[in-house]
């Protein structure tokens, strides 16, 4: 039963991702994040990463300013996850993860990332450590 679900599960992953639906919700989100110096200063200085689960996580205790930041950042990604998830007949947790494995493998070395065992790594020259559901 476990791995018939797992089965589903990816096959619905695939197609989210294959549709290119994935890349065109990012946009968004990835927009207002590119034009916040706080956001861009965290992340560059190890403070953030991407989550496996398509959000933002904090490596380190963050200061109320990137607190607020990262949660609105958040805020955003999920109502785009929704809105997607919605129009293409899949979960909002499902359209997060492939979100997610896409932002994780957008990274660049030396940026933050989640690892599927959920240990903070940093991104090296080569691919980084991808959860064995993504697409």
């Amino acid at each position: 039963m476990v791995r018939m679900k797992t089965v589903s599960m990816r096959r619905t992953l695939a197609a989210v991702a294959a549709a290119g639906l994935v890349a065109g919700a990012l946009s968004a989100p990835a927009f207002a994040q590119s034009r916040d110096p706080a956001y861009a200063a965290a992340r560059a200085g190890g403070q953030v990463g991407e989550k496996m689960d398509g959000y933002l996580g904090y490596v380190v205790p963050p200061s109320p300013t990137l607190r607020a930041v990262v949660e609105d950042i958040n805020i955003k990604r999920k109502a785009v996850y929704a809105e997607k998830a919605q129009a293409n007949k899949a979960t909002v947790e499902e359209y997060a993860l492939t979100s997610g494995c896409l932002l994780i493998a957008q990274t660049k070395p030396g940026e933050k990332y989640q690892a599927p065992d959920g240990s903070w790594q940093t991104r090296g020259n080569g691919p980084p450590l991808r959860d064995s559901r993504c697409p």
